[in-house]
């Protein structure tokens, strides 16, 4: 039988009680119900039937006796008040009869005797009173008349003892009645106590029951997970009760596991990353040295190599213009390659040198207005067939010397990579998107291939023979670390079908004194030939 419960759910079982209880409370409710209906039948017999019925007896004995006096009193006087009221003793007598024998239907013995008392008081009358009337009314009063013989009082004794019979059987059956009800009122009470103990069992059978099977196994769940919440992610947690628990203490028990799993997960993924910071810290170091040495050698390197560079440029220069013509066209053409190596060699340790500073040598940040610094360009700029144009343009924070070789390499670029027998036209503009300006350089020139887009910025990379464009191929090199070390970013825009369009990002500096105007503005236009 218990392991036959021990599959009930919680619910069932709780169920299976409420529905007992309710069951026990019915069948009560239904006896009491049927008590309380009869005990009402009862009490409404007795108040308007027993009651009334006991009080027409006495009435009734006196009606009796009043028949008997007033005719005597007639018989002996003659007096016809007398007649009338024997007559209205008759009528009387008459309706108490039929007023209590409808009262009686329920108690045949006591409607028994009044029928027979009824029957009694018909022959009395029938046989002693109308014949002793019509003796009176044809012969006249006889005072020895008004006086009963033996047979007459007995038969009057006979009524009467009749009457105090039906009196007492009435009397009775008032108190048997009240009996009856006083019985019915005890079983009411012993219902209304028996439904108390029925709802206190059925209580305390809930509180025993919420106590085994949901109480005491949360309890025991609620240890078990507090042991896992404590950090034992390992423990098997098992919490006996009702299916619910169980299943909710396998449902418990599946996470802790999952937990336990995705912990070592974390646990191992943690020393894994640990171990790579601690690798990339090492790496980081190293770079950071290297990077140190590096920048420190290219220093001194480019700076130790100057004086024997200006030397050896000085004197084959020298040579060059003292022995220009005297020797045989070779030896002329010996020195201008030892004179123009010398010089792209300087050309290449002043650009190794400029990168290497950047960020390293500073002069501090200040608003820097690029407008001047384009017009500054301008003039310093060898005179070319071309233009050079501006849109207005901001004010922004940095280094000055710096942006200024920033913009001065990309003009610079734009005059040089210049199309055959087309004038160059370069055309500097600005537009604030969100927090920063977008920088804008295009031209007309010979342009960059898509696929060469990001390599252009590599130090070194040239896209074309040095034969063809002198360069040492740094220049946008500095640019694209300039502008990452000012916070933006540089990029060639390959949605540009002529030409070259290189755009780079800055930070935006608020100065309500400036506000960029869209217009273009010409800064020089060279005559074109």
């Amino acid at each position: 039988m218990r392991a036959r419960l021990g599959g009930w759910s919680l619910r069932a079982r709780i169920t299976g009680v409420s529905v007992g209880v309710a069951l026990v409370l019915s069948l009560i409710a239904i006896v009491a119900a049927g008590a309380a209906a009869v005990n009402r039948d009862k009490v409404t017999h007795y108040v308007e039937h027993v009651g009334p019925v006991r009080s027409n007896s006495q009435r009734l004995l006196g009606v009796a006796v009043g028949q008997q006096n007033s005719l005597r009193q007639y018989a002996g006087s003659g007096d016809g008040r007398s007649l009338e009221e024997y007559k209205q003793f008759v009528a009387e007598e008459a309706a108490l009869v039929r007023t209590t024998d409808g009262w009686l239907v329920d108690e045949p013995a006591l409607r028994a005797q009044l029928h027979a008392i009824r029957d009694q008081l018909a022959a009395w009358r029938s046989d002693v009173a109308d014949p002793l009337i019509a003796t009176t009314q044809r012969d006249g009063p006889d005072p020895a008349r008004g006086t009963a013989d033996a047979a007459a009082r007995e038969r009057i004794a006979a009524i009467t003892a009749a009457i105090d019979r039906f009196q007492r059987d009435v009397t009775a059956t008032r108190d048997r009645l009240r009996e009856d009800i006083y019985e019915t009122e005890q079983t009411l009470i012993y219902l209304l106590v028996a439904v108390a103990v029925v709802v206190l069992l059925a209580g305390v059978i809930l509180s025993i029951l919420l106590h085994r099977l949901v109480i005491r196994p949360v309890l025991a769940l609620a240890s078990e997970v507090r042991q896992v919440a404590k950090g034992d992610y390992a423990h098997e947690i098992d919490a006996p009760g009702p299916p619910e628990i169980e299943r909710l203490a396998r449902d418990v028990n599946g996470m802790r596991a999952q937990i336990a799993s995705d912990l070592d997960e974390v646990i191992a993924a943690r020393r894994s990353v640990e171990e790579m910071n601690s690798t990339l810290e090492q790496r980081t170091e190293e770079l950071t040295r290297s990077n140190r040495d590096l920048e420190q050698f290219a220093y001194v390197a480019s700076h130790d190599l100057q004086e024997p560079l200006r030397k050896v440029a000085s004197f084959c220069q020298l040579l060059q213009r003292r022995y220009a013509g005297q020797l045989d066209e070779r030896a002329d053409q010996y020195i201008y390659f030892a004179v123009d190596g010398a010089q792209r060699m300087q050309r290449l340790i002043n650009d190794l040198l400029a990168f290497s500073r950047i960020g390293r040598v500073t002069s501090g940040f200040s608003d820097v207005d690029l407008n001047k610094v384009v017009d500054d360009l301008k003039g310093q700029r060898a005179p070319v067939h071309g233009s050079v144009t501006r849109d207005e343009l901001p004010v922004v924070r940095g280094e000055e010397p710096l942006l200024t070789a920033l913009l001065g390499n990309l003009i610079g670029n734009s005059l040089k990579f210049r199309r055959k027998d087309v004038p160059p036209q370069v055309h500097v503009s600005a537009e604030r998107k969100g927090e920063e300006w977008e920088i804008a350089v295009a031209d007309n020139g010979i342009g960059i291939q898509p696929e060469f887009a990001d390599k252009v910025f590599v130090i070194f990379q040239r896209l074309h023979g040095k034969d063809a464009y002198a360069g040492t191929g740094i220049g946008l090199a500095i640019v694209k670390k300039i502008v990452e070390y000012h916070g933006g970013r540089v990029w060639v825009d390959t949605a540009e079908r002529e030409g070259t369009l290189i755009r780079f990002t800055l930070p935006v500096v608020e100065s309500p004194s400036r506000t960029p105007e869209p217009a273009a503005t010409p800064l020089v236009e060279e005559p074109a030939t």
